[in-house]
């Protein structure tokens, strides 16, 4: 059976939703698996949102570890921003208390589902941990906000939602399933022209995330995110994808690249 860690910082409703859809899919038997553990890099009282988010964890009677990433580095000495991919000090220091503290637990596969840190080496190589990220395999890097503005900015005609193999290289380790999606035509076209004569800036000033083109992609790309990791992780129970030594493999065995899902997860989108 499979075993999971989830890992989430539990900041908004989506990642309520990711962790209430999968649950319910384990309880109906479509994933045969089940959670095992949910980290969060927060705790209790740090925001209303993540507090929801732990109250959901405790309604499913599943182990919570909360760690607060926040607290964390405002003891250390040697705090300093990511440069270059590299994380400062005092981020491979709090993964190796993570570890510490999870080393009860023996998930055969960890995913991140909305955890907004980047994970270090030392985690890599102790987990099999799988990413969702909110854009096409050589989309956007970055938050789902950072994605949608590179988007917009660059007038991309399509995005999507993949999950890959977690490396220290950010949002860039080897595809396991992805969707795409087009950003133009009904009913994106509208809004694409009401912003033509506006810069990234001044969008970003002024409308922000109420803007109603930044709206439409997120509300489709988190429709799509849903489908995808249900697909994926139901892949993954029926030994249909493993992963070994940081290969993708099918279940013969055979390394094999990401898993176009597009048709059956827009399928399913539709069928709402």
């Amino acid at each position: 059976m499979l075993t999971v860690g989830w890992f989430s910082t539990g900041r908004d409703e989506a990642a309520r939703q990711l962790l209430q859809v999968v649950y319910e899919k384990i309880q109906s038997g479509e994933i045969e698996g089940k959670i095992v553990f949910v980290f969060s890099n927060r705790e209790p009282g740090e925001s209303r949102e993540s507090d929801l988010f732990f109250e959901l964890v405790q309604s499913y009677r599943i182990p919570l570890v909360c760690f607060s990433s926040k607290k964390f580095e405002a003891t250390q000495n040697l705090a300093a921003p990511v440069r270059d991919g590299i994380l400062p000090q005092w981020r491979l220091e709090y993964d190796r208390e993570i570890m510490r503290k999870l080393q009860d637990f023996t998930p055969t596969l960890c995913v991140l589902a909305g955890y907004m840190l980047i994970v270090g080496e030392e985690m890599c190589r102790k987990y099999d941990m799988i990413n969702l990220h909110p854009a096409t395999p050589d989309g956007p890097k970055g938050s789902w906000e950072d994605v949608i503005w590179t988007l917009i900015e660059n007038k991309d005609k399509e995005s999507g939602v993949m999950m890959h193999l977690v490396t220290p290289e950010l949002d860039r380790g080897p595809v396991i399933t992805y969707c795409t999606f087009p950003i133009t035509g009904e009913p994106f076209d509208k809004h694409w022209h009401e912003i033509r004569r506006c810069s990234i800036v001044e969008l970003k000033k002024e409308q922000g995330e109420s803007n109603t083109l930044f709206r439409f992609i997120r509300q489709h790309g988190l429709a799509r995110e849903f489908p995808l990791i249900v697909s994926t992780l139901k892949a993954f129970s029926q030994g249909e994808i493993r992963i070994e030594a940081s290969k993708i493999l099918d279940s013969q065995g055979k390394p094999r690249a990401g898993y176009n899902l597009s048709n059956e997860v827009n399928n399913m989108v539709g069928a709402k």
